[in-house]
């Protein structure tokens, strides 16, 4: 305590001192009277901190307080440029990052002098390749999503961009990514959002996403409107719809557009009131539970004239779900394709509580899903999305392996637009325009340049996928097997993912329990 008072009292010396030398000085010149423009405000700003109660730090430092609040803000930059190494950055790594950069700007995609992890880490993953590589076809890395009761099936590219809403990313990434998706023939996910102009403009396929707010397709009350939908899902470029159940970044969580960014346009796309607040509620209104859902999907398959008609869903308690297969199996209901969203996946803005600690990770949500589908003579009918830090070729065959069908990214397809993983997704600041509504920022994005670069982003990662795939001896998307990629799970013993995911046979112990799913 003494020692800030010292400070401040240290400080009011400096400034009756600074007064007078000044004052001394106009005597010779008076125009050194200016140097009170200097001094004057700083004598304000700690005249007022002493005073304030709310900042103990700026109360006892009243100036010198502000450099750890400089020095904070400028951290998670001094880090990721200065200190981080290529392996150490979170969500992604600057490894992780820089061969996204690469393949979207159709540079180098080579790395020199050899592996940067440590293969003898436990976690430590890797594809077993042969002797004989076979070769793949770039046409065959497509699944058609569509079951039995689907009268207009989506031949899907297996890897595709993930939903993201106009609202939470600004006009002109969204037309990027729409373009983008058009030149690599690919789909694009509209996210809850609603089908905006953006989306339509760059003419890709899409996949209409419709959340507990039913943008897009809601009455004035926010109720589901059969007629709203009916005109809107008949658009060519409307492939499936998503109900979206919940979010790996913030499963069982609802969201709130705040009046201000409610704008006119916005508010029309959405079907809402402008400049008012509007809620996304935790759950949908139009079903109740597993049977009422079953009939919901029905609904809208016939309302879109037998478009593929999915759910997405981040797994949480595993009953539930398996009473899902049980309805669909009973009733002859299902979708067309389940969209599995990891626990890992991202999103603009989510609760500490819900980002790190609820939600089934995909690997373990993938696994489960194909065994229960697999249990109940499910598995035929209906197609798996993975989603969840799916950005290269491996992480694709590791999802593949595991039941996916297809897979999405978000963050991958942002880092192909220009993100730099400043973190600021929630603040409106994106600095490179993609995750913000501030037209001085979202303008310095050129969508012809960056749509370029979502279809080099995607089209290098295809090309990579094959090149594993034939490494491997994978002929096709079919001959990619769990018993083929391996998981160091302490030091001296491997298992590959048959053994830790799917086997119910491992050797009695600790070990293989911590694997098996329960």
């Amino acid at each position: 305590m003494a020692t800030s008072i010292n400070v401040r009292r240290t400080l009011s010396y400096v400034f009756f001192a600074g007064y007078l030398l000044i004052l001394a000085a106009s005597i010779l010149n008076r125009q050194m009277l200016w140097l009170l423009l200097l001094l004057a405000p700083l004598h304000l700003v700690y005249f007022y901190n002493v005073r304030q109660s709310r900042h103990s730090l700026l109360r006892n430092y009243p100036l010198l307080g502000y450099l750890r609040y400089f020095f904070e803000s400028i951290r998670p930059e001094f880090r990721q440029y200065f200190f981080e190494s290529d392996l150490d950055g979170k969500p992604f790594s600057r490894r992780q990052r820089s061969i996204v950069y690469q393949r979207a700007k159709n540079q180098r995609q080579t790395v020199p002098f050899g592996m940067q992890s440590n293969s003898q880490e436990v976690g430590y993953e890797w594809i077993a390749h042969t002797m004989f590589p076979s070769h793949v076809k770039a046409e065959s890395l497509r699944v058609t999503i569509g079951s039995s009761r689907c009268k207009q099936p989506y031949s899907a590219s297996i890897y595709n961009i993930s939903a993201m809403s106009y609202g939470s990313l600004s006009k002109t990434a969204i037309s990027a990514l729409s373009a983008g998706a058009k030149l690599g023939g690919f789909a694009h996910n509209t996210g809850e959002g609603g089908v905006s102009p953006f989306h339509l403009e760059g003419g890709g396929d899409l996949i209409w996403q419709i959340g507990t707010g039913y943008f897009g397709c809601r009455d004035k009350n926010g109720n589901f409107s059969e007629e709203l939908f009916r005109l809107q899902v008949v658009h060519p470029s409307i492939k499936m719809v998503e109900i979206k159940l919940s979010q790996g970044a913030k499963p069982g969580h609802g969201g709130i557009l705040p009046a201000a960014k409610n704008t006119p346009e916005i508010a029309a796309i959405r079907k809402v009131e402008p400049y008012t607040t509007v809620a996304s509620p935790p759950a949908h209104n139009a079903f109740q539970d597993q049977f009422t859902l079953l009939l919901y999907i029905e609904k809208l398959r016939v309302l879109s004239d037998g478009k593929p008609i999915g759910i997405k869903v981040c797994i949480g308690n595993k009953q539930e779900f398996e009473r899902l297969c049980q309805e669909m199996m009973h009733n002859r209901i299902f979708p067309d394709f389940i969209t599995i969203d990891g626990a890992e996946g991202g999103t603009g803005a989510a609760p500490l509580e819900f980002t790190d600690s609820l939600g089934m990770p995909l690997y373990d949500a993938l696994a489960f899903v194909q065994n229960t589908l697999r249990k109940y003579g499910l598995r035929e009918e209906i197609k798996l999305i993975a989603a969840g830090k799916i950005i290269t070729a491996v992480d694709i065959i590791k999802a593949i392996s595991l039941g996916a069908d297809s897979c999405y990214s978000a963050r991958g397809m942002m880092f192909a637009l220009g993100c730099i993983q400043a973190l600021q997704c929630d603040s409106g600041r994106c600095p490179v325009g993609i995750a913000t509504q501030d037209s001085n920022l979202y303008k310095g994005l050129d969508v012809a340049d960056k749509r370029v670069r979502v279809a080099n982003f995607h089209g290098n990662t295809l090309k990579s996928t094959i090149e594993v795939m034939e490494a491997c001896g994978f002929a096709s998307l079919q001959d990619i097997k769990p018993d083929k990629i391996f998981r160091r799970v302490e030091q001296g013993r491997t298992l590959n993912f048959e053994d830790i995911y799917f086997s119910r046979n491992l050797a009695p112990g600790k070990l293989a329990q911590n694997y098996v799913l329960n």
